[in-house]
Formats: structure tokens, sequence, C-alpha cells
């Protein structure tokens, strides 16, 4: 069955379906995202894409249960592929490349067999451990790449060897056979920048269990989920090694920054749409410190999308949290 997500002209009109319950598209329009730049400003979808053409890494930090930034994420990578594909008006055109947080390195393999038409799609979903809101969120970005012959990279670290450091920290990871390690960055990978160390510790605070939860899944305080997946996450990597929940999170950072230089040097003048968290790329830290590390002089744009209690109006906390901050109607 086919599932569309697409732009209607450039007012932005966007399609979010859901396959799991087959119920109708849910329609993503400008009432439900408000765009902005690193200051606040006002600023449109095209100024975004137009923004792409100084760019080799485009980083959309998303939080994981946000339909409208799912909606977003793939017409922005319809649009970019549409403004750099062979024979569109741009000035050249451009390798695109997607990269994605949702799959891990070590099932780039299963991910490239079902790119290039080798295996159905049963037996790659049966091999490569997509996410539980895969078919909802990230289907549509994986079918695109797909028809249009786009790479896509499995960006992250295995989630095993991401609890080892958790638990033992990441000299732990020197134990590992040289097979296991070539789905790592290089060893030792740089830790967490002193800003983004003290981001972290904030937010560890805010997120630590401050005693049972009780709560099943769908019972929070309004009647959901009280943590996203990200949070939830954060909070399982907290709880398997306190002292070093830190590191697990920069070997994310540090794996997904590391696949994204590799793509780049393969084919150079590509452009990479990287799809991952937004607490990985936000105000620039994480993802895009670690691939500045790998890759000197990449010019790196930022989006920043995120639910806030106060949209439709842009909250001084999020200046600079990205050149492009998008507003998300919560209530979606």
């Amino acid at each position: 069955m086919a599932v569309s997500i697409f732009a209607t002209g450039c007012a932005g009109n966007f399609m979010h379906f859901n396959m799991k319950t087959m119920k109708d598209p849910l329609e993503i329009t400008e009432a439900h995202y408000r765009i902005y730049n690193s200051e606040g400003r006002p600023a449109t979808y095209d100024n975004v894409t137009e923004a792409t053409r100084t760019a080799d890494v485009v980083f959309v930090g998303e939080k994981h249960d946000d339909p409208a930034a799912h909606a977003l994420q793939a017409a922005l990578l319809k649009g970019i592929h549409s403004l750099y594909a062979r024979g569109a008006e741009s000035a050249h055109e451009r390798p695109v490349i997607l990269s994605v947080e949702m799959f891990e390195r070590d099932v780039q393999i299963v991910l490239d067999e079902y790119l290039a038409g080798l295996i159905p799609e049963k037996h790659f979903l049966e091999c490569s451990r997509p996410w539980g809101n895969y078919f909802t969120d990230y289907r549509p970005l994986i079918e695109f790449a797909r028809e249009n012959r786009i790479p896509v990279i499995a960006a992250n670290a295995p989630r095993r060897y991401v609890n080892r450091v958790s638990r033992l920290g990441p000299n732990a990871l020197n134990d590992l056979p040289q097979t296991a390690k070539s789905w790592l960055p290089p060893l030792p990978y740089l830790p967490a920048s002193p800003e983004y160390r003290a981001k972290l510790e904030a937010f560890g605070k805010m997120m630590m269990p401050r005693g049972p939860v009780h709560k099943k899944k769908g019972e929070g305080e309004h009647g959901k989920d009280d943590l996203t997946e990200a949070e939830s996450k954060m909070q399982s990597r907290m709880k398997m090694g306190r002292s070093h929940f830190i590191e697990a999170q920069s070997l994310w950072d540090a794996a997904m920054a590391f696949s994204i230089s590799e793509a780049l040097r393969r084919a150079p003048g590509s452009v990479v749409l990287s799809i991952n968290g937004n607490f990985h790329s936000e105000q620039g830290m994480g993802i895009p410190e670690h691939l500045l590390h790998y890759r000197p002089g990449t010019h790196i744009l930022t989006v920043t999308i995120l639910p806030d209690a106060g949209f439709p109006n842009f909250d001084e906390k999020f200046r600079g949290f990205g050149d492009f901050i998008i507003i998300t109607d919560p209530d979606l």
C-alpha cells in the first residue's frame, strides 16, 4: 500500500498518514506549525529549503512523537531532492543522502538490500530492528528514498554497545572484537563538550526518577504518556549507569557524526539530511560538534522542531536552538 506524505505547494500543507490504524491522513497545515529563524523572527518553508544551498549537512531535530515534525521532515526531503535532482532548475545538481538515527550501523547492509529491491519489506523489517513508530513516522522517508534512489545511512551506534557504555564506561568498548568496533566511531571517541555536558546534566537532574512509578503506558497525568520516547531513553540510560549516561549519549552522537562524515567522504558535494532527536543537534551541540571533529569546515544547517504550549508564539527560551526553529501544535 502506497503511503503519501507530500507538500501541496510552497505554502506548506503536508500529510501524515497513520498506517498502523489505517485512519484517514492527518493533514498538517500552517495552522499546526510556525517557522522562525534563530533570533525568533518569522520565516518560511522556502527560507529553509533555500538555506540548504550552502549546507553540507542539514540536521533536523525532532521530538520522536510529533506528527507535525514527521510530516515536515518528509516534505523537506522531497523539497531538497526536487531542488537538486537532475533536470531541476537549481544552479547545479547535488546528490542527496538521508541519514537516520532510527537505524543502527550494523543493519546498514539490510537497509541497502531493501533500497536496492533485493529483499521484500517483510524481511527488511524482520532484520533491521525498526522503531515502534516506524510505520507511522519513518516509513514514508525510507519509501521515498527507495523510489528515488536516495542512499540512506543507518547512522546510530548499536544499542547493545551504548548499553555497555552506560553500565561500564567507554573504556569497556576496547574489549569488543574488531568486527563489533567496525560498527562504532573510531575509539576513543570525543567526550561531551563542557557546554553539552552541562546541558545533559541539567536535563538528567530534571529527568531522574524520584520514586517508583506504577503507571501503565498511556496513564500520564493528562491521559497520555508522561515521557516522550527520547526522554524515556534518557531516563533508561541514567538508571543503567548514572555516572556514564553522558558518555553513552556521546557515543550516539559520535556514531551518527562519523557515519555522516564517511558518507560525505565517499560522495563529496552531496547534501546530507539528518533526521535525529532534537537533543542530538539543537544549539549546534552533540552530533554537529563531533562532525566538525571528523570533518572540519563542514557547513551545517540546523533545524529544530519542537511542540510548545505557547504555540504559535515564539518563546525566547528557544532563541539559538537552531538556524531555524519550528514550533508545532502540542495538541497534535
